[in-house]
């Protein structure tokens, strides 16, 4: 009976899991659409999901805690609740760095600019992937699929080099564009944050299905 109480809560904990991860993956989205289209309103409402994330990790993390509590899980057990608690944080970050996004979006003055810039809609595309990639893995408890995700973190590392080289080439060349090449900085630079959760969730899945992790980001 208890160990059909632990699978079924489990099972609960999944689904919450798979809501979150839907979630910041959809702020991404939102935030780059907000940007393309110049939408503050949808800026607006990206910045307002991010309490909906915060109560959600609370939420997943108050589950978890109760788990342990009553049903005291073991070894891999165990480690499924613990790895859960370690990827709402993942989660939780992906929709604070979309936030970002989203209040950089609201002040800048280079809207305009930033809307179709090539760098930051590639990462973005990238970072949302990513996401979206590393949390079906997460839950479907997938390997293979989370160690060719961990790989795919050398695009968005290299789409940010090439950022930031491009915003130093044109601010030297145009003075007036600093404040355009800070903006676009920032944004790559919370883009790359995003891929590199991915990353982490992808890494918890390892954790989750072998006991051994490699390598987690403190970000």
């Amino acid at each position: 009976m208890a160990r059909m109480n632990f699978t079924n809560d489990m099972r609960e904990l999944k689904h919450e899991l798979a809501e979150m991860g839907g979630m910041a993956e959809e702020a991404i989205e939102k935030v780059i659409r907000a940007l393309k289209n110049k939408n503050p309103d949808l800026a607006t409402s990206v910045i307002h999901g991010d309490r909906a994330l915060n109560d959600m990790e609370r939420t997943i993390e108050s589950h978890c805690l109760e788990l342990m509590l009553k049903q005291q899980p073991v070894a891999k057990d165990l480690r499924s609740v613990s790895t859960a608690l370690k990827v709402v944080t993942d989660m939780e970050r992906i929709g604070d760095h979309a936030a970002d996004i989203a209040e950089l979006a609201l002040r800048s003055n280079n809207i305009e600019q930033l809307s179709d810039n090539q760098d930051i809609l590639q990462m973005a595309k990238e970072a949302q992937e990513m996401v979206r990639d590393a949390v079906e893995a997460f839950i479907l408890l997938d390997l293979e699929r989370a160690k060719e995700i961990m790989k795919r973190d050398d695009v968005i590392d290299q789409l940010f080099d090439k950022a930031k080289m491009d915003v130093i080439e044109f601010a030297k060349n145009d003075r007036s564009k600093v404040d355009l090449a800070i903006d676009i900085m920032m944004i790559t630079k919370y883009l790359e944050r995003i891929g590199d959760h991915a990353v982490n969730i992808c890494e918890w899945t390892e954790f989750q299905a072998t006991g051994s992790v490699k390598h987690v980001r403190l970000l």
